[in-house]
């Protein structure tokens, strides 16, 4: 594995979050949130390439099955948070890809352990089979150990001062501890077929999916910026913003479940109804979880307003939500 932040090279305006710099804006000098996301996604992608490379794929499939799991497609929405947060810190474009990259490989751990039979039992992902369909369960086992160990290589090695680096590995490990990722999951599974109060799916949401959310975020500003008495008012404003826009993009999901098709949605729709899981949606209504998401993205909007233009990049990817709302759960 190649660990550590790359020599900067002559790209353009390399000091601004993805690289894209004045090419993100358009005449009117508005930032276009289009260019901006393909290219900070693009970056991160090739940092992943670069970070799991297949040359030391030795005698096993395991690189193979690691490369399978992080490099076929995703919305890369962590990824984008990271960049986001950084451009708010004024962080520098090598060193967000490489926190972005490890973000992205936490994240692809969670979603190839929470697939396996033991878990969520599903056999699409992003459109293609899960690891341990194409693979073997086994193999998808070590797939995810072997990703959370590299996402902590990586921000071990980042171009980075100690105390730098370690509240990013201390941000990334709380974010899937049992406090976190893996904890909210053991919620979930607990939760199977029985009634419980929305309240307890929320808390569950907030650990599950929503604490990487909300590292993603912090993470990126964490890059430049100590969560200290001094920035204080900036990380309340971050960690507002993330709790309601992680929330939201659970509540998405929950509604997808029930309202997108495979093409859509990218796994198995119907899953949560099959396996007799509560949901927001299914204990709300899809209307009043429609409106809770929507109500949710406006709360994460309205708590980074007070921090002024520079969280325009953050404000952007609440639009995009916005908009893949309507687009793909019309009747919600």
């Amino acid at each position: 594995m190649q660990t550590g932040s790359r020599p900067q090279d002559d790209r353009t305006d390399d000091s601004a979050p993805g690289g894209s710099g004045t090419q993100a804006r358009g005449a009117s000098g508005l930032l276009l949130p289009e260019i901006w996301m393909q290219d900070g996604a693009k970056r991160v992608e090739l940092e992943l390439a670069r970070l799991l490379c297949a040359e030391h794929d030795g005698e096993t499939e395991l690189m193979a099955a690691m490369r399978y799991a992080t490099l076929h497609g995703g919305k890369r929405t962590r990824a984008l948070l990271c960049l986001a947060a950084g451009a708010l810190a004024d962080t520098p474009a090598h060193m967000l890809e490489n926190v972005a990259a490890a973000i992205e490989m936490m994240h692809a751990c969670t979603l190839v352990h929470d697939d396996l039979p033991a878990m969520d039992d599903d056999v699409l992902r992003r459109g293609l089979p899960t690891v341990h369909v194409k693979f073997g369960e086994a193999t998808a086992i070590l797939v995810g150990d072997a990703l959370q160990a590299h996402a902590f290589l990586t921000l071990a090695s980042l171009d980075a001062p100690p105390d730098n680096r370690i509240a990013l590995v201390r941000e990334l490990a709380q974010a899937v501890s049992a406090e976190g990722a893996a904890g909210g999951q053991a919620m979930d599974l607990s939760l199977v077929g029985k009634h419980v109060e929305l309240d307890r799916i929320v808390a569950m949401h907030r650990m599950k999916s929503g604490a990487l959310v909300r590292a993603s975020v912090r993470m990126g500003a964490l890059c430049a910026v100590a969560d200290d008495a001094a920035h204080a008012a900036l990380y309340c404003a971050l960690d507002h913003y993330s709790a309601c826009f992680g929330l939201a993009l659970q509540v998405i999901d929950d509604i997808l479940d029930v309202t997108a098709d495979t093409a859509a949605l990218g796994k198995t729709p119907g899953k949560d109804v099959a396996a007799q899981k509560p949901t927001c949606a299914s204990i709300m209504g899809l209307q009043a979880a429609g409106q809770f998401a929507l109500d949710l993205l406006r709360d994460a909007g309205e708590a980074i307003a007070p921090l002024g233009p520079r969280t325009e990049r953050l404000a952007q990817i609440l639009q995009r939500a916005n908009a893949y709302l309507f687009k793909h759960a019309p009747s919600a």
